[in-house]
């Protein structure tokens, strides 16, 4: 898919203006555009699966507490592995706009900002999908969980988080395409701003896999869901003034 700007003719002088796409159209060049690349590469998706793999499956051999123990540890694994991952697919997503002053380009081009922002920020969600595909079923696998019971709540609780930690890791990454030290700047900024998030997850999963059921977690939700909110709108109406900067 490519931006194509329409000629419109004025009515006074009869000289045609460039008519840019629309918003949505904008976003979804972006999002596709990231994410042709990733299908031609397996750059993210590879690197960060695999380091979460490999975080599951060392957690699972550190930690002997007997099976409530495990199912106990299998929430801050579980999200940790995410966290971490999701640091290692922003890193690698804006190094690529970083080479050959890919990001430069996009920037001249007559794009609007929060589009490129919300196009970002879909691809990342996808990625950060991926990982949870090949996490989950790893978890469930070494800490003895029933993903038939508990499979559905993890992954409500997934649905909800993830879009606050990419709204945030793509607001927050595009500050390290003109940095050298781009991970350690994403992961001082990037970190306390997921805390909340990153604890109601937490705890949530904990809980449910205790045995609380779902509907006794909302507020967990609607904490998560809040804080998505808020990074979504704050990309939207900052991701400019970051860029530009």
């Amino acid at each position: 898919m490519r931006l194509t700007y329409t000629a419109v003719p004025q009515s006074e002088d009869g000289q045609g203006v460039m008519k840019a796409p629309s918003w949505f159209t904008q976003a979804q060049v972006i999002a596709m555009k990231d994410l042709r690349i990733e299908a031609r590469t397996g750059e993210v998706t590879t690197t960060s699966g695999f380091f979460a793999m490999l975080v599951v499956v060392l957690a699972s051999l550190s930690f002997h507490g007997g099976q409530a123990g495990e199912r106990l540890v299998a929430a801050g694994t579980l999200w940790l592995t995410l966290a971490f991952a999701a640091v290692l697919s922003l890193s690698r997503t804006w190094q690529r706009e970083r080479e050959e002053s890919a990001f430069v380009g996009l920037l001249a081009m007559r794009l609007s900002r929060s589009a490129l922002f919300f196009g970002k920020f879909v691809g990342m969600c996808v990625f950060l999908a991926v990982v949870e595909a090949l996490v989950l079923p790893l978890i469930g696998l070494f800490f003895s969980i029933n993903l038939l019971e508990k499979g559905p709540g993890m992954v409500l609780i997934a649905v909800v988080a993830t879009p606050g930690i990419a709204a945030a890791g793509t607001l927050f990454g595009s500050m390290t395409v003109r940095t050298r030290a781009r991970d350690l700047v994403l992961s001082i900024v990037l970190f306390p701003l997921l805390s909340p998030t990153l604890l109601a997850a937490v705890v949530s999963t904990r809980e449910l896999l205790g045995g609380m059921p779902m509907s006794e977690l909302a507020d967990y939700l609607l904490l998560m869901g809040l804080f998505d909110f808020i990074f979504i709108a704050g990309g939207l109406s900052l991701f400019g003034l970051l860029v530009e900067q």
